[in-house]
């Protein structure tokens, strides 16, 4: 029997990056270069875009508590991942709807210094899911 593919028929926010929090960046570097994963120099903060469109980000601890300095490392969660909403609005919205069912959201949506609305939420097994929408510019 043939298998069968189910699409969503509504729009859905894209899995545009996924997140992981390096103890050792360098380390983490030579890691994923073993499997041909290219990262550009960077301090902190770097990722690669993978053949699919997926991008892979690898942060520091230090970057990562520069915005949730109550952030310690525990088993599940150096992984996060990241979606991409059409709007910063969109971020506010599905951040409101993910909790107002009964979710757990671990940082209300804010105007992050990059450039990005964010939020924070966890899914059901803690792990870190977080949405984003590019601000407009303000030139």
């Amino acid at each position: 029997m043939a298998a069968t593919l189910t699409v969503s028929v509504r729009p859905v926010p894209q899995l545009d990056a996924i997140g992981i929090v390096c103890s050792d960046m360098k380390r983490s570097v030579a890691f994923y270069g073993q499997l041909g994963i290219e990262f550009p120099e960077g301090n902190g903060h770097i990722e690669a875009t993978l053949p699919n469109g997926v991008r892979l980000m690898l942060d520091s601890e230090e970057v990562v508590r520069s915005f949730r300095p109550d952030w310690t490392r525990a088993a599940g969660n150096q992984l996060s991942l990241a979606f991409e909403c059409g709007s910063p609005e969109e971020v506010d919205e599905l951040y409101a709807r993910v909790v107002g069912a009964g979710f757990d959201g671990e940082k209300e949506p804010w105007d992050a210094f990059w450039g990005q609305r964010y939020a924070q939420l966890a899914d059901p097994d803690g792990v870190p899911v977080d949405l984003f929408a590019a601000l407009p510019s303000t030139n």
